[in-house]
């Protein structure tokens, strides 16, 4: 039988106190079919990315006890931060990686969603192919309101109750979003300007909602502490929407205002095919193969060589 290999990036709503990080992030190390790949806080978001790669079962049950980890530090009632969020444990995407199809994550995360409300008390709302509702594919539409919006309409309007418990959210962990998606890019650029409303703009102008590009979600905020701004962006399908247009048209943008771009972050794992499209683009490379890569040559070749 051939090994299932899944990814999951859970997303906490924490970035600035380093006991809670550190004690989330121990629930991922050290066990049996879990390999925790990177794990990153951010102070201005206040937020923790997780990136795992493993067997399905075994990563569903680190995510269980980072999840109870998170409800015992975490209080959305006096949570802040740059970026949006609905619960303590905010989002939990489950993506196919090996011997294994969205199709079975789709059934994985509505099986795991089910597990996760009667363990952690935290009710589920699903998204991107697990949704069960067309309109909640998108994130951004359960989260509208975020977390102070939404305690009191899930308790309220029938559109909003989550999938998964009772018509209200957790007292004080609120509510998580389980799913199974492609592989998504976490990009971001730091723009020399302490003016959040042009990273607004910019954000506005390349996102999908507002009529940018199809497979991109963005938001301008503020870098307080480094006197930037910031447009914060999820590339959700990066073989549609490649890294190299999106940053050229935020470059594009910026240069309206008389600003330039100072510096651009991945967050979290990146497929190795994003950097090279953008690499050949860059190195203007006519006709370049990824198996010009020696490094992914001699790994394709030592796959070849064990079957």
């Amino acid at each position: 039988m051939t090994m299932q290999l899944i990814e999951c990036v859970p997303n906490f709503s924490e970035g600035r106190r380093k006991n809670v990080i550190d004690e989330i992030v121990a629930c991922f190390k050290d066990k049996r079919g879990v390999y925790l790949l990177d794990s990153r806080a951010d102070s201005d978001h206040n937020r923790l990315v997780v990136s795992l790669v493993g067997a399905p079962g075994p990563i569903q049950d680190a995510v269980i006890d980072a999840s109870k980890t998170a409800v015992k530090y975490i209080d959305l009632n006096v949570h802040e931060g740059e970026h949006p969020r609905i619960g303590a444990v905010d989002v939990i995407p489950f993506t196919p990686v090996k011997g294994i199809s969205i199709e079975e994550c789709v059934s994985l995360a509505h099986a795991f969603g089910e597990r996760y409300y009667k363990e952690t008390g935290i009710p589920v709302y699903f998204y991107e192919d697990a949704a069960k509702r067309p309109e909640r594919k998108r994130l951004e539409v359960i989260r509208k309101g975020q977390y102070e919006t939404l305690k009191e309409e899930a308790k309220t309007n029938p559109d909003r109750r989550p999938d998964v418990g009772e018509a209200k959210l957790h007292p004080t962990a609120g509510a998580s979003v389980v799913g199974a998606r492609k592989f998504l890019v976490a990009f971001n650029v730091n723009l020399g300007t302490k003016d959040v409303n042009i990273a607004k703009k910019i954000a506005s102008a390349i996102r999908s909602s507002s009529g940018g590009f199809a497979h991109v979600k963005g938001l301008g905020v503020a870098l307080e502490d480094r006197g930037l701004t910031q447009v914060s962006m999820n590339l959700v399908d990066y073989e549609k929407n490649s890294l190299y247009r999106v940053l050229e048209t935020v470059r594009m943008e910026a240069r309206r205002w008389g600003v330039e771009i100072i510096e651009t972050e991945v967050y979290g794992m990146i497929p190795i095919g994003a950097m090279l499209e953008s690499a050949a683009y860059y190195m203007q490379i006519a006709d370049f193969e990824p198996s010009q890569v020696l490094e992914l040559r001699l790994l394709e070749m030592m796959g070849e060589s064990s079957e």
